[in-house]
C-alpha cells in the first residue's frame, strides 16, 4: 500500500507541474544546469556573448509623462494581481476542467493576457504599436560583472543565468556579456543589433574577436548574423544550441490553430526539465489531457492579438508551411511590409545558411551546432524534434518521418567522406548546414541540453577552447549521442565501438547508472533484430549512482553493415517510487559490406517488434494500451521470461540425461 501511495503522490505532483511546463513551452524558454570539470588554462581568452532564447530580452516604453514603464519580461506580481482580481472566475473555470471544458479558462486567461501585454503588440505591417526600448544595450551596461555590481547581485536583465554563472567560475564575470534584442522583430533586424553589440564588446574589452553562445531563437539570430555579417571575422567560436534556424514547429501549431498536446511527450518534457529520477511517462500513456488542447486553442486567438504581427513569429514559421499560414493569417495589403521582410528571411536568408556559415569559417570563425532529435513536437506536429524545433530546422539534416527510419542499407544523400547517419537510422546528417560541425543528441528536449552532463562538457569545450575542430576530432564526443539526462536512468554502448554502433570488435555492453540518488539493479538486457544473448550473472550486481558495468554477450555480430537493431535495458531503481524502468537504445551494425537497400521501400517502422508484442493478439494489445499498462507488463515479461526459460531448459536437460 505504501508503494501505491507514493505512486499517487508523485503522480499528483507531476500533474501540478504541467502548467509550469506549458509556460516554458509557449515562451521557448531555456532552463539549464552545467557540470563542472573545465580546465580554465585552456580558455581562448575571448569574451563570451550570450544570445538568449526567445522572449528573454526585457523592454520598456516612455509614457506621456516621461516615465519609464516596464512592459517585458514577465512581472509575476502583475500576473498574481490579475489572478486574484479574477480569482472567483478562474476558480469556476478550473472547476469546469473536471468536466473536460477548457474553453472558459482559455477565454479568461486570453483576455487577461491581452490586457497585460498589449504594449508588446505590433501593427499589421510589423511595426511596433508603441516605441519600445531595450534595457542594457551597450557592452558596459550588459557586462555581467558591471550588472551584478549595479543591481547588488540581482540577476535582473541577465539571460541563461545558470550557464553564465558556471562559465563565470572559469573565465570571470568580466568576460561575459548579455545581448538584448527586440525579439519581436525579424531575425535580420536582430542580427543587425547583434553586429552593433559585437562592435561595442570588442571596443569595451579591447579584444579583436568574441565568442558567441546562442540558444534557440538566439541561434536563428546568430545564424542570420553569420550569414549577413560573418565575413567580417569578428567572431572566434560561434556555438548554436537547439537553434531555431529554419523556424519552430510549435509556431506552426499556434498559427494553424492545431494545438494537440501529446501527453506522453509533455510528461517526458517535465521529467527532463525537473531531472526526475522517477519515471512517470509510461504511467500516463493512457491518460488524456484533452482540456489542455481546448484551453490553448481558445487562448491562441487572444495571444495573436499581441504576437500575431511579430516578425519573429513569422520567421519561426517553417518554410514548408509558410505560404499556407500567410494566406490564412495575413492581409496582403495591410501586412505588405511584414510579408516583404518575412519573405526575405524565408527565401533569401534561410536558404543561404550553409554558404553563409562557410563564408564565416573562411573568415576565421569556428561555427558549431548542437541539437536534439527523435521527439515529437509537444504541441502536435509529428516530426522529429527536440519537442519544440524540428531537427531539419535546427540543423538542415534530412529526417525520416517520426516513428519510422531509413531502411537497412540506406546510403546518405551527400558523400562527405564519413558515414553520418544516426544509429537510429532516422537522421541523415550529410545534408546539414555544416555536416562535420553538428552534433545530434537523441531523445533530448529543447532548452535542456545542459541537463546532459556529456553535452555540457562538449559545449564548454567548443565555446571556450580550440581543442575540438569538428565531429571527428574527439572519440569522447561522437557526432551522435544518446542523452545522459538522469531522468533516463541508464546509458548503454558497446565496449569497443563508437557510441551507437557495433562490430565484431565488441564483446560486451557498457551500462551506466545515470542516477545521482538511487542504486540500481539491471534486471534484463535483450536485443531486437540481432541474435545475441547477455550473461545473466550481472543481474545480481547492485550499481552505485554513477557506476558502470560491462555485460558480456554470447553470439556473433553478423558480417554486414548498415543494419539496425534495438537494445533494451530493464532495471530497478532501489528505493524509487517507480522502481521498474526500461530504456531502448538504437544501434547500427558496422561490420562488413552494406546490406542491399530497397529504394521501393525507403522507410520502415522505427520500432522492432518485441518478443512480448509477438505474444499479444489485437484485443489484448488494445486493452493494455488503453489502460496504460502495456509497458509495465512488457518490463515484467523481460525480467521473468529469461529466468523461466533458463529453468525450462535446465529441466529439459535433466530429462535428456
Amino acid at each position: 500500500m505504501r508503494l501505491w501511495s507514493l505512486l499517487l503522490e508523485e503522480y499528483e505532483n507531476m500533474k501540478k507541474l504541467i502548467s509550469v511546463v506549458l509556460c516554458l513551452v509557449l515562451l521557448f524558454s531555456s532552463v539549464c544546469t552545467v557540470s563542472a570539470g573545465f580546465d580554465n588554462s585552456e580558455y581562448n581568452g575571448y569574451p563570451v556573448i550570450v544570445v538568449p532564447g526567445y522572449s528573454s530580452s526585457a523592454q520598456y516604453r516612455i509614457d506621456e509623462n516621461g516615465n519609464k514603464v516596464h512592459v517585458w519580461g514577465i512581472d509575476m506580481d502583475e500576473i498574481l494581481a490579475a489572478l486574484f482580481k479574477n480569482i472567483v472566475k478562474v476558480g469556476i473555470d478550473i472547476g469546469a476542467l473536471a468536466t473536460g471544458n477548457g474553453k472558459a479558462l482559455g477565454e479568461t486567461v486570453g483576455k487577461e493576457f491581452v490586457k497585460l501585454y498589449y504594449d508588446m503588440a505590433c501593427n499589421p505591417d510589423g511595426s511596433s504599436v508603441y516605441p519600445l526600448q531595450r534595457y542594457c544595450v551597450t557592452a558596459e551596461e550588459s557586462n555581467r560583472a558591471a550588472m551584478l555590481k549595479k543591481y547588488d547581485g540581482d540577476l535582473i536583465y541577465q539571460h541563461e543565468t545558470e550557464i553564465l554563472g558556471e562559465y563565470a567560475k572559469y573565465i570571470g564575470d568580466e568576460n561575459i556579456y548579455n545581448f538584448n534584442c527586440d525579439f519581436r522583430m525579424g531575425a535580420p533586424f536582430c542580427a543587425k543589433q547583434l553586429d552593433e553589440f559585437i562592435q561595442s564588446v570588442k571596443e569595451y574589452s579591447g579584444k579583436d574577436k568574441v565568442n558567441i553562445f546562442a540558444v534557440s531563437h538566439g541561434g536563428q539570430v546568430t545564424g542570420t548574423y553569420l550569414t549577413l555579417y560573418g565575413e567580417k571575422g569578428d567572431v572566434n567560436n560561434a556555438v548554436m544550441t537547439v537553434p531555431a534556424l529554419g523556424g519552430a514547429g510549435i509556431a506552426y501549431d499556434i498559427l494553424a490553430d492545431k494545438i494537440d498536446f501529446d501527453e506522453e511527450c509533455l510528461v517526458r518534457f517535465v521529467e527532463h526539465g525537473m531531472m526526475f529520477e522517477t519515471d512517470f511517462n509510461w504511467l500516463v500513456r493512457a491518460n488524456e489531457l484533452g482540456f489542455l488542447d481546448e484551453v490553448l486553442n481558445t487562448l491562441a486567438p487572444y495571444a495573436r492579438q499581441v504576437i500575431g504581427y511579430w516578425g519573429s513569429i513569422w520567421d519561426f514559421c517553417p518554410t514548408e508551411f509558410y505560404e499556407e499560414m500567410k494566406a490564412k493569417n495575413l492581409d496582403p495589403v495591410e501586412s505588405a511590409e511584414l510579408i516583404k521582410k518575412s519573405d526575405y528571411m524565408h527565401y533569401e536568408v534561410m536558404p543561404e545558411f550553409s554558404n553563409g556559415f562557410k563564408r564565416a569559417q573562411k573568415a576565421g570563425t569556428d561555427v558549431y551546432i548542437v541539437a536534439g532529435y527523435d521527439n515529437k513536437v509537444v504541441t502536435g506536429l509529428n516530426q522529429s524534434s527536440d519537442g519544440i524545433i524540428t531537427i531539419n530546422s535546427a540543423t538542415g539534416a534530412t529526417a525520416a518521418p517520426l516513428g519510422q527510419r531509413f531502411s537497412d542499407g540506406y546510403t546518405q544523400k551527400v558523400d562527405t567522406g564519413f558515414y553520418q547517419v544516426s544509429p537510429s537510422m532516422t537522421v541523415d546528417a550529410s545534408t546539414s548546414y555544416l555536416p562535420n560541425h553538428t552534433w545530434f543528441i537523441e531523445n533530448f528536449f529543447h532548452g535542456m541540453i545542459y541537463k546532459d552532463p556529456h553535452t555540457a562538457e562538449l559545449l564548454k569545450t567548443l565555446l571556450l577552447t580550440e581543442k575540438i575542430k569538428d565531429v571527428h576530432s574527439s572519440a569522447q564526443y561522437p557526432q551522435f549521442h544518446a542523452t545522459t539526462n538522469k531522468s533516463h536512468s541508464v546509458h548503454a554502448m558497446f565496449n569497443n565501438s563508437t557510441e551507437g554502433y557495433v562490430s565484431s570488435k565488441d564483446t560486451a555492453v557498457v551500462i551506466k547508472n545515470l542516477s545521482e540518488k538511487y542504486k540500481m539493479k539491471i534486471t534484463a538486457v535483450s536485443a531486437r533484430g540481432l541474435d545475441i544473448k547477455f550473461a545473466g550473472s550481472i543481474f545480481t550486481k547492485v550499481l552505485e549512482p554513477g557506476e558502470s558495468v560491462e555485460v558480456k554477450f554470447n553470439g556473433k555480430i553478423p558480417e554486414l553493415s548498415l543494419a539496425n537493431f534495438d537494445l533494451v535495458v530493464d532495471y530497478t531503481l532501489i528505493g524509487s517510487a517507480t522502481p521498474l524502468g526500461e530504456r531502448l537504445f538504437n544501434f547500427t551494425i558496422m561490420n562488413g559490406d552494406a546490406v542491399k537497400y530497397d529504394p521501393e521501400k525507403p522507410y520502415v517502422s522505427a520500432d522492432l517488434v518485441s518478443d512480448f508484442n509477438k505474444l499479444l493478439d489485437e484485443d489484448s494489445d488494445n486493452i493494455l494500451t488503453k489502460t496504460g499498462s502495456k509497458t509495465l507488463f512488457e518490463m515484467l515479461y523481460n525480467i521473468i521470461w529469461p529466468f523461466a526459460k533458463y529453468i525450462i531448459d535446465f529441466v529439459r536437460m535433466i530429462k535428456g540425461h
